[in-house]
């Protein structure tokens, strides 16, 4: 049972079972998203609950799908998504930038990401999309703040 309930969490809710799973995952990230951005509380709440069962299920799930960072394991897409857009603006064209850049970063892992992600266990899962996340929030903050500085 406990296989079951890590597996489910891992994958999220199984999504990590279609094809493009990093890419369905992350439109889960988008879904959980627009349900709750109009409460940076219970955004930030929400967020915290999926960063934890990500490094609490993540690695248990690599032994129970027996591969190292299985692409059927998208809890990390499901965080990183949310971590790209925490405390952003809720405009389309922040959110898809956002997507993009994040989904950029996520596939091509520039450095460090692609020496976190050899990192053993969760954090080896967990850590490159988290990174790959900080990456697109931080790009997203700096241009709306330089584009507000210009305009005005």
């Amino acid at each position: 049972m406990i296989k079951k309930i890590v597996e489910f969490i891992a994958t999220a809710f199984y999504v990590g079972y279609l094809p493009i799973s990093g890419t369905m995952a992350s439109l889960v990230g988008l879904v959980i998203y627009f349900c709750i951005n109009n409460n940076n509380y219970l955004y930030a709440v929400v967020l915290a609950a999926t960063l934890i069962l990500g490094f609490l299920t993540s690695g248990r799930a690599e032994g129970i799908l027996k591969q190292k960072d299985s692409r059927r394991i998208v809890i990390d897409e499901v965080s990183g998504m949310l971590i790209s857009l925490f405390l952003l603006p809720v405009k389309l064209p922040v959110i898809i930038l956002g997507f993009f850049l994040f989904r950029a970063f996520d596939t091509l892992k520039p450095p460090p990401l692609d020496r976190l992600q050899n990192l053993r266990g969760s954090a080896g899962v967990m850590l490159d999309d988290i990174v790959a996340a900080i990456y697109t929030n931080l790009i997203l903050q700096l241009s709306l703040r330089l584009t507000s500085t210009m305009a005005s």
